[in-house]
């Protein structure tokens, strides 16, 4: 009888694993989509000329404040340019925004991350959907911790297009994503249990 407990403890820690690097891709793509709406919705804004001293011949010396650099995104391919300083505040407010999210429940099989725009009238039970926007958030934190300095960089350098923000924080700075599509998490556990059931 112990030895059928440890056998259904492994399976649950197996389903629970694989349930959690579902999770962590699809909350990526989530924090992905925050961004990406983000950036998209950037627009110029003009920089602060701190030059108070005038040369010789009358031009203005000293330096601007906020650097900015062109970023391909917003709307129809427009070029944004976005600032160093804009960059760490889309970054910075990014997860606090993310606790507009919950898990929602598609079908049997499938659970997705949607923002949700009225708590008041969602229909699941409310204190399981804010605890999964906390949970969102939290991860969001972690995500970016993790890939912040590069992702900033790369943002600020142009590198980030509009409709490649998932491609780039998920698969290629945090590999919570993978790449190749492989075979669905279940099949793989069903097929493990299988093996395991034979074998016993």
């Amino acid at each position: 009888m112990a030895v059928a407990m440890v056998r259904i403890a492994m399976i649950f820690a197996i389903f629970s694993v694989a349930f959690c690097i579902d999770d962590k891709c699809a909350a990526c793509n989530a924090v992905a989509e925050e961004l990406e709406f983000g950036l998209s919705n950037e627009k110029p804004r003009n920089h602060l000329d701190m030059r108070h001293r005038l040369d010789s011949k009358g031009q203005r010396k000293g330096k601007r404040c906020e650097e900015e650099r062109e970023v391909p995104g917003g709307a129809r391919g427009l070029v944004v340019r976005v600032s160093e300083l804009r960059v760490v505040e889309l970054l910075d407010g990014l997860c606090e925004k993310m606790q507009d999210y919950t898990l929602e429940k598609i079908d049997s099989t499938r659970r997705e991350w949607v923002k949700v725009d009225d708590w008041d009238n969602i229909t699941t039970n409310k204190q399981e959907a804010r605890a999964y926007s906390k949970d969102i958030s939290s991860y969001c934190g972690r995500l970016l911790e993790e890939t912040e300095d590069e992702l900033a960089d790369l943002i600020k350098k142009g590198s980030v297009k509009t409709g490649e923000v998932s491609k780039v924080l998920c698969q290629d700075l945090s590999k919570h994503c993978s790449v190749t599509s492989s075979p669905p998490i279940r099949w793989l556990i069903m097929k493990m249990m299988m093996m395991h059931l034979k074998n016993s």
